[in-house]
């Protein structure tokens, strides 16, 4: 049994043997990556004022360097940290713009797919909320890349105007071809689009991460080289995520709606129907965002008899014993 502190008493030092490298709970498991993302992408995080942010990055940062603020608990430790985490890059250590950090995908999801499911009858609206829609998702793309590998403006203006105008062309020709259709059919255009755009969109943003390759490590960190094909499983894993993430907002909400609207509660009071949609979208973007990303680690992995001939020869001459290596598969 501990003993009791008496007034005046000090308190212990906190020790320097946590590991707040990596997250609190264990990623190998999908319930361990599941409270790691709910905490990450808690969009209350978007409340937090630049000095709470740069106050948790000193902590942090001063922690690692073996320096522990006085008076610091592990839980106010991992509590700046998880600030920390949800708007500073994993890589480059720079603070992402507000839209662009994964707590803003449930606020801004909820918002854009509410449009686009609303607005979905108007060609005009069709061109518009794709074209938000994507402009969003190019921020977090490039946001949430990996931040080892860099791009010059024409190649993300390229990418950009490629994936947004994919996106539109999607959604205009699907609206064409279903137009004879049942509405409700009309309703799920959104989400065919956006599963579209998504599998062009992301790769087209990361594109350079392909082309480049992407840094992989050893199980203790150091840099082993660079892999195209360790960039490859990681943005298919992404698009994999975002796709799913998608789903349930632009799946449920319609079906609910589509009988609710028949309904002479919303006859008569067509103007609570969007916000009806919104709020459900909201609420099942809250639930979907941490648990979609949590389907993979942050931190993939790849074997290394899987990877270029070039790399892999190196890896095998350096550290003969490395079997799997490590990388930032980005969000």
């Amino acid at each position: 049994m501990a003993n009791p502190k008496w007034p005046g008493q000090k308190t212990a030092e906190l020790p320097l043997d946590i590991n707040i490298r990596d997250p609190r709970w264990d990623q190998n498991t999908f319930v361990g990556r599941a409270r790691h993302f709910f905490t990450v992408t808690n969009p209350l995080n978007l409340l937090l004022s630049d000095k709470e942010l740069y106050d948790a990055q000193t902590i942090v940062k001063n922690y690692k360097a073996g320096i522990v603020t006085p008076g610091l608990t592990e839980d106010e430790l991992w509590k700046a940290k998880y600030k920390y985490d949800s708007a500073f890059h994993p890589d480059t250590d720079q603070k992402i713009y507000l839209i662009g950090r994964m707590s803003a995908q449930a606020p801004m999801n909820m918002i854009l797919c509410g449009c686009m499911l609303t607005f979905h009858k108007s060609i005009v609206s069709v061109m518009f909320w794709q074209w938000v829609n994507q402009s969003f998702n190019a921020i977090v793309n490039y946001s949430n890349r990996n931040g080892n590998v860099t791009a010059t403006e024409r190649q993300l203006g390229v990418a950009y105007m490629s994936a947004t105008t994919g996106a539109v062309a999607t959604a205009l020709g699907l609206k064409a071809l279903t137009g004879h259709l049942p509405s409700l059919v009309g309703r799920f255009i959104p989400l065919t689009a956006v599963c579209a755009a998504n599998c062009i969109n992301i790769p087209l943003m990361r594109e350079r991460e392909i082309q480049m390759g992407v840094p992989v490590t050893d199980d203790t960190g150091h840099k082993l080289g660079y892999s195209s094909r360790a960039a490859q499983k990681g943005i298919f894993q992404v698009v994999i995520s975002r796709i799913t993430m998608a789903f349930p907002s632009l799946t449920i909400p319609p079906l609910i709606m589509n009988e609710l609207e028949k309904k002479d509660f919303l006859k008569k009071r067509p103007w609570l129907s969007a916000t009806v949609q919104v709020g459900l979208i909201g609420i099942l973007q809250v639930i979907a965002t941490p648990l979609c990303c949590a389907l993979f680690p942050q931190r993939s992995s790849i074997l290394v008899k899987n990877l270029e001939p070039e790399l892999r020869a190196q890896i095998k001459e350096k550290s003969p014993n490395t079997e799997v290596v490590y990388f930032n598969k980005g969000l």
